[in-house]
């Protein structure tokens, strides 16, 4: 067992399997969280319940957290009863949450007063690779964090690239990221409407298209879904706007113009205004229904 202690916030889709990649590692594990359900799960696999953020910091080396908002982070790290007021001088903060870049540097700037560094590491992968420990990791921040963490960062991930020595590098990169992963959902809804609209049957469209040169991780996985008609989440539509609000004040305040990744945002937002929100990433196949009139699984063949 490793003596390194952790302590986890933030028990949700993505944090449960990552808390549990880091039991399973031989690590010792103390969490809380707002909600019962993920400090029960946690628990029945070993990790220790704390009550506060504040009781987390006192147990623990290095502290992973994992939330929805950087005003959830903010809250977690500075806030009363918050992980500073309870963290002993040289305690690590890794927050694998998306946030916006100027708010991990304001929260590192704030910890580090108080003698706790801090990596902004957020992730990309699906529960699937949280579940399977193999998710990508982009870190921002001091190499001195970086390398003492670099075990707990392997414990969850299979690719971790240290962006950079500023903390909101790792942020930065996951923007980056986000528009991969949001224009390619687009693409491959659109590519599958198209198949449906010419009357083909779109599994076999699927099958023909999936290994070639515009084959992606969305077009294979979520693609796949999409032909049961299942937009069940892995992440949901309300995070992807997130997501896309923090991307697109980003390209605002770069005066930088990202006309797909708006696009996007704009048919998101047709998703969640039909109730949506808690659904999958895929289910921005509804919107090109709505437009188009054609329902992807309905022309595979049983």
């Amino acid at each position: 067992m490793s003596q390194l202690k952790i302590g986890f916030i933030g028990l949700g889709y993505m944090g449960r399997p990552m808390c549990h990649n880091l039991i399973k590692a031989g690590f010792g594990v103390t969490v809380w969280n707002r909600s019962r359900p993920g400090i029960e799960f946690a628990r029945s696999h070993g990790a220790v319940e704390a009550s506060s953020a504040k009781e987390v910091a006192a147990a623990s080396d290095i502290v992973v957290t994992m939330v929805k908002h950087g005003g959830d982070t903010a809250e977690v790290a500075l806030g009363h009863n918050g992980l500073l007021s309870g963290a002993r001088p040289g305690m690590i903060l890794i927050d694998m949450s998306t946030i916006a870049p100027a708010e991990a540097r304001v929260i590192a700037v704030r910890l580090k007063e108080g003698g706790v560094l801090m990596l902004d590491a957020p992730v990309s992968g699906s529960t699937p690779r949280a579940e399977a420990g193999t998710l990508s990791i982009m870190v921002g921040g001091p190499t001195e964090a970086y390398e003492r963490a670099l075990p707990v960062l392997q414990s969850m991930g299979s690719s971790i690239v240290h962006v950079g020595e500023e903390n909101g590098a790792g942020q930065g990169a996951k923007l980056c990221n986000q528009v991969l992963v949001l224009v390619n959902m687009l693409s491959t809804v659109e590519a599958l409407t198209l198949g449906a609209g010419l009357g083909l049957d779109v599994g076999r469209v699927y099958e023909a298209v999936k290994d070639g040169a515009g084959g992606s991780w969305q077009f294979e996985n979520l693609g796949a879904r999409l032909l049961q008609g299942d937009i069940e989440p892995g992440g949901t539509v309300e995070t992807v706007q997130k997501d896309l609000d923090i991307l697109m004040t980003q390209a605002g305040e770069l005066h930088m113009t990202l006309p797909a990744t708006s696009m996007v945002q704009q048919l998101y937002n047709a998703v969640e205004a039909a109730g949506m929100g808690k659904k999958g990433h895929q289910a921005l196949a509804a919107a090109y229904e709505r437009l188009t009139g054609v329902r992807i699984a309905d022309h595979v063949s049983t």
